[in-house]
């Protein structure tokens, strides 16, 4: 039977690096129906909204989304379409594995760390409004029931997966109400989970500590903001946002996507690297149920990335988008698919 799966390719790179990401997935011979729909300023231009209400009805009829890059304007224009869309299928939970992909010049090698950041609160929310004239206010709202929920996925995952930290990221030293609140959330929830070590902390350490030393850490549980700005950190410890991969769960749907811009400077120029989107198309499969697909993807790309014969140039190559994705549906086929991870391995 076929995965029912809303496709938003996004715009800039994002429809090339989303129909790489399709080819891909579906060379695994699992079977999937898109339903794809625009969003952002090319869905305004032909519908005068920009997330369509068709979209929105597709997601909550196949509950699962893969998308692409869209634009945001900065300091004007509409807002966020990846806020619109957390905030509007409550997807709570931000979930983003970096992990180290085999032959990409990096300062570290075997990088392994979960990023699990609060998805719908906090001053990334985009809470503010105009006080006087030269005087702005944005709100930073932090309750403890998204605070809780968000703790108890991290912890929730650990378990399952059989992690062994959890560090709650934080700047209580100054917010000491709202930070407070939600490293004390953190806190309770721990307490449930008496194998997992918990930690905490400060956000500017955090940063510090990731630079000099990120094995320390396993999993980063973070509100909002923080996490949008560690997990781009993190991200430079693999090699960059074209090479991470990003979910958002909420109780009812998930939305994959890619967590880098949409680079309308080479867009059209089969340039674009999909690796970011593909692992997040991986996560999808796993959500589905798709485990053998989802592993025999990450084998093709560890095999084409230790090879090195077609990788895109913003990873030391010189292959087009095209010829990255022909390499890895020929890595599908002339690899056996491999025997299930274990269990830490999954997601």
């Amino acid at each position: 039977m076929a995965h029912k799966v809303t496709l938003i390719p996004g715009d800039g790179i994002g429809p090339e690096v989303v129909g790489a990401t399709v080819r891909i997935l579906e060379a695994t011979g699992v079977k999937f129906e898109w339903e794809s729909y625009a969003a952002g300023a090319e869905a305004y231009e032909k519908y005068h909204e920009y997330i369509p209400k068709e979209l929105i009805e597709s997601i909550e009829r196949t509950k699962v989304g893969l998308k692409g890059p869209v634009t945001t304007p900065i300091g004007g224009g509409f807002s966020s379409i990846n806020v619109a869309l957390r905030k509007k299928f409550e997807l709570f939970a931000n979930f983003r594995p970096i992990r180290s992909l085999p032959g990409v010049p990096s300062r570290y090698q075997a990088i392994d760390l979960i990023v699990v950041r609060e998805n719908t609160e906090g001053l990334y929310s985009g809470i503010e409004h105009e006080v006087v004239p030269g005087v702005v206010e944005s709100l930073k709202i932090i309750t403890e029931k998204a605070s809780t929920r968000i703790a108890r996925f991290a912890f929730a995952y650990a378990r399952r997966v059989r992690r062994k930290k959890v560090h709650s990221i934080h700047k209580a030293n100054i917010m000491k109400m709202s930070d407070g609140l939600f490293i004390r959330c953190s806190r309770n929830i721990s307490k449930e989970y008496p194998e997992i070590t918990y930690g905490e902390h400060i956000v500017d350490n955090t940063c510090m500590q990731l630079v000099m030393n990120p094995y320390q850490y396993d999993i980063l549980l973070l509100e909002n903001l923080y996490g949008d700005i560690v997990s781009d950190l993190c991200a430079g410890l693999v090699g960059g946002l074209g090479l991470v991969p990003g979910a958002n769960f909420g109780h009812e749907c998930a939305i994959f996507e890619a967590v880098h811009g949409s680079a309308p400077d080479i867009a059209g120029k089969d340039m674009a690297n999909p690796t970011a989107v593909l692992r997040s198309g991986v996560l999808m499969l796993r959500h589905l149920g798709e485990e053998q697909a989802a592993n025999h993807i990450r084998a093709a790309l560890e095999k084409v990335f230790t090879e090195r014969k077609h990788l895109t140039r913003d990873v030391g190559g010189n292959a087009s988008t095209s010829e990255f994705t022909e390499a890895m549906v020929e890595a599908l086929h002339t690899i056996p698919p491999p025997q299930p991870m274990p269990v830490e391995e999954e997601m």
